[in-house]
């Protein structure tokens, strides 16, 4: 039996439905990212887990238990919320055992489990300094410890790397994830980053519009997404329209890609996902079609280029291999392999 259940979960605030029937199984140890743009349900649902909201339909069941109307205070769950809300007042190993002293554990028991918390997230020369005193960085670990030393069935992640520049939040996705590892903590974490989301997780919780869009392994919502917004949202995609011939599909030039596993009807009108670095610029005369790059764009380990070809205009993400890039106006040729264009679910084709 899994180790956390969402069954049905919906939250309605009159004719707005924040939430709308809400499934997903949890094994114990997984780490799970909901992503989603804002307003999409993700908070809603982190915060009925944590018990701050009330569903107004569904379940949720831990280990066996049913938790749907326990109080928060007694769920004993692990949360980081967005802003850390570490006491300033207190220092590091204050607010690391805050949760232990309302537990009313013994100061020895205390101090000991404080100590190795602090030095699981590298902290233990900081055990006395105050929030002020302390980096973004530093502060979220310090939340980190404060939510994991009660030792929680399961800890509630909101946002908890938004504060933090891109360089530093990069750096603190592994180390979150180095610290779920070590400790096999079932874990939940809210995020809008689709990057962090793919990077750190066992599986991702696509939502749009309150409803789940699909769920799946990182690898795999990148690779087949089940809708157009997915497609989109999940990493940068060119989508283009084609026909079933047979098992092909035949794109508005006449060039025609095999249809793979999808079932569709002969003449049924498709989409196709085509994401950027799946496409290859070649000299002219070489690929599939004739291509003029219109604009191109350094992002550090690629470049991006925008290109104008039969089908329209195009995104191609190349490899930065030190090489000199292909200049704007280029008269290049494009070119990919048959196995690396996705079709779309039918039902989710449409514009």
């Amino acid at each position: 039996m899994p180790f956390l259940v969402i069954d049905g979960l919906s939250k309605s605030y009159g004719d707005v439905h924040a939430l709308v029937d809400f499934h997903l199984s949890v094994e114990q140890g997984e780490l799970i990212s909901l992503l989603g743009p804002s307003g999409c349900g993700k908070t809603t649902t982190l915060q009925a887990l944590a018990g701050f909201v009330l569903p107004t339909r569904g379940r949720i069941v831990l280990n066996g238990r049913d938790i749907t109307q326990v109080p928060p205070e007694k769920r004993g769950l692990g949360i980081v919320f967005q802003s850390y809300a570490l006491f300033p007042h207190m220092t590091v190993a204050q607010n690391v055992a805050f949760g232990l002293e309302m537990r009313g554990l013994p100061r020895a028991e205390r101090d000991q489990r404080v100590a190795r918390m602090l030095d699981l997230v590298h902290l233990p020369d900081l055990a006395q300094r105050y929030p002020r005193e302390l980096s973004g960085g530093q502060r979220q670990r310090v939340a980190v410890a404060r939510a994991l030393v009660i030792e929680p069935p399961v800890l509630l992640l909101d946002e908890p790397l938004s504060n933090l520049d891109a360089q530093l939040r990069e750096a603190m996705q592994f180390e979150l994830r180095r610290i779920q590892r070590k400790l096999g903590t079932t874990t939940l974490m809210v995020t809008h980053d689709q990057a962090e989301a793919l990077s750190i997780s066992d599986r991702v919780v696509v939502m749009h519009a309150g409803r789940v869009q699909q769920i799946d392994a990182p690898h795999r919502l990148y690779e087949h997404p089940q809708s157009r917004f997915i497609s989109s949202f999940v990493g940068k995609t060119n989508l283009l329209r084609g026909r079933v011939r047979g098992r092909m599909v035949e794109l508005s030039t006449g060039l025609q890609l095999p249809l793979g596993p999808a079932a569709a009807a002969d003449g049924s009108e498709l989409t196709l996902c085509l994401r950027p670095e799946k496409l290859v610029l070649l000299p002219a005369g070489a690929g599939r079609l004739p291509a003029r790059v219109t604009e191109r764009f350094f992002l550090g380990s690629q470049w991006l280029y925008r290109v104008h070809c039969a089908l329209g205009d195009l995104e191609v993400a190349t490899a930065n291999d030190g090489r000199e890039p292909w200049p704007e106006q280029a008269e290049l040729g494009l070119g990919w392999s048959d196995d690396v264009a996705r079709v779309l679910p039918p039902e989710a084709s449409a514009p």
